[in-house]
């Protein structure tokens, strides 16, 4: 499978240079998935709905209750233990409507899939559905956002703000982790980042690019246009890519599209590719919106990184992930 850059041009696989691969122990396993939506329809209460939660709901009813479904978490959940990746990624809108009552079921989910230290997360949109008490919602989760401990800041986390643009550093692979997530109006999905986060963000890029690490950056909205509606959107993508135009990463993971979605962008060392998972929970009306998880074999090779994706895809008729498309590149270190 080719990749398809911002621009439109396309690269085709026999012009990435591939190396000879070193041995296993030096490869580091990453899944990613993204947009589970756990709901807890049955502990809805009436005041709930005095907000932007109705629309939520009235589309759970509607379309998503038949679309999105435990029986595929559980599916996944299987698959991930005979896959073993060494960590995961989960990009944004763990729950539906951000009751904390999804909060606590979500934080029950993500214990079955691994500890804090195996598993990182970052927020979407539908986890900032409507303005939430921190404590009742997002503190549930925060081990599995928080930064490495050296990385922290001394204070509490309370707010996005405190919290992100996070890091977190697994041998020679830096994990970034950016919130987009911001409660919008009815009918509004957008995203945005905030200078707040850009600058500190810059610090991490620059301190990172200098280390020779392979960084993988999550984010929930993806980065590029015409992967999502306007009303979808992030509204400081510009400024995103114009700070990864200058300090560049090896490898962007995005959810929130509700597709399978292949993309690059370019930074100063070439291209680097942009990566959409549909949501892990879905039957999928059509087979690139059916659920999906990825996994990266990521292998040091001369002066950059080999980069394998094995696609695993849920099957209706086998009732598991089978596997589905496999594709492989080569990114450019960053110059130190």
């Amino acid at each position: 499978m080719a990749f398809i850059p911002s621009d439109g041009t396309k690269i085709s696989s026999d012009s990435i240079r591939m190396d000879t691969v070193p041995a296993p122990e030096k490869r580091f396993i990453l899944a990613h998935f993204s947009d589970p939506h756990i709901v807890c329809i049955g502990q809805i209460k009436w005041r709930d709905f005095i907000n932007k939660r109705l629309f939520g709901y009235l589309r759970w009813k509607l379309h998503r209750k038949t679309e999105h479904r435990n029986e595929i978490l559980a599916s996944l959940q299987k698959d991930l233990q005979r896959t073993k990746p060494d960590h995961i990624a989960i990009t944004g809108d763990l729950t539906h409507m951000s009751l904390p009552s999804e909060f606590k079921k979500v934080r029950r989910w993500l214990q079955s899939l691994g500890t804090p230290t195996q598993v990182t997360v970052v927020p979407g949109n539908h986890d900032a559905y409507v303005r939430t008490d921190w404590h009742k919602t997002f503190a549930c989760w925060l081990d599995y956002m928080v930064s490495d401990t050296q990385y922290q800041q001394t204070s509490p986390a309370n707010s996005f703000n405190d919290l992100f643009p996070t890091l977190r550093v697994r041998g020679q692979i830096a994990l970034i982790g950016v919130c987009t997530a911001r409660p919008n109006t009815p009918y509004l999905a957008i995203g945005s980042i905030g200078a707040f986060q850009l600058k500190k963000l810059e610090t991490i890029l620059k301190q990172t690019a200098g280390q020779r690490l392979f960084r993988i950056m999550s984010i929930h909205h993806p980065p590029i246009s015409g992967i999502v509606s306007w009303r979808r959107r992030l509204t400081d993508a510009p400024a995103l890519r114009k700070l990864l135009a200058r300090y560049g990463t090896e490898l962007i993971l995005h959810g929130h599209a509700h597709k399978t979605a292949h993309n690059t962008l370019s930074i100063p060392a070439g291209l680097t590719p942009v990566m959409g998972a549909p949501s892990a929970s879905s039957l999928g009306r059509t087979y690139e919106r059916r659920a999906r998880c990825y996994v990266y074999k990521i292998i040091r090779s001369g002066g950059g990184w080999d980069v394998n994706i094995a696609e695993r895809v849920y099957s209706p008729n086998d009732y598991c992930f089978i596997p589905g498309g496999e594709q492989r590149f080569y990114v450019p270190a960053m110059a130190g």
